[in-house]
């Protein structure tokens, strides 16, 4: 592999883990007092330079309630001293690696993505990005994201393409409405860890009272 492609490489690894999945690193921050955080969701477009290239990202990122990453996909466009065009999906670890991950858009066929490195908290699968899988996107409805987990269970996750040609096509996200997407992320995982701690403590105090 040449010394331009390794870069590559490691620009579309930095733009799906920095500049993309603002999830994959979260700590909690407090929640101001009554606020109900909202979940940002759909697709968003973020833009970077790093070194000697520009990085463009559009991606859709899917949480559980407890901010875990469960999905997470990115149309990467690197430009300047090397150029490449890159689609990843991430998922989360405890993943079987040969079976890789299946895409299909809408009801098309399935086509297999390999996985190409794993982070502490999520395996990344990636391919070449082209105009064809582009254009598949701006005309489906629903894309389907399907892994393999280590008991050898499939776990398809479903992902709207509504909004994804405006994200492509479209103005890239300023840095302010970024910061707003992780402040926002950051209140969701800290309201939901403290209504879990609440619930937990409401089912200790019953067992307490019904054991006296």
């Amino acid at each position: 592999m040449t010394s331009s492609r390794i870069q590559a490489r490691r620009a579309a690894i930095a733009a799906a883990g920095a500049a993309g999945f603002l999830a994959a690193s979260l700590v909690p921050a407090s929640a101001q007092q009554g606020q109900q955080p909202r979940i940002p969701d759909g697709w968003f477009k973020a833009c970077s330079k790093q070194e000697d290239v520009d990085i463009c990202n559009v991606q859709n990122i899917t949480l559980a309630d407890s901010g875990q990453l469960i999905t997470g996909v990115s149309l990467i466009e690197i430009k300047g001293k090397v150029n490449r065009r890159v689609f990843q999906v991430s998922v989360p670890t405890g993943r079987l690696v040969p079976p890789g991950i299946g895409l299909q858009v809408d009801s098309g066929n399935t086509q297999k993505i390999d996985y190409v490195i794993c982070f502490p908290d999520r395996c990344v699968a990636e391919t070449p990005l082209n105009d064809e899988l582009v254009n598949k996107f701006k005309r489906g409805t629903e894309l389907t994201l399907t892994s393999v987990n280590f008991q050898n269970q499939k776990n398809p996750i479903k992902v709207s393409l509504n909004g994804f040609t405006a994200a492509f096509d479209g103005e890239p996200l300023q840095q302010s409405d970024l910061e707003d997407r992780q402040r926002q992320l950051q209140n969701y995982v800290t309201k939901n860890n403290e209504d879990f701690a609440r619930k937990l403590k409401e089912e200790q105090d019953k067992a307490k009272a019904a054991g006296n």
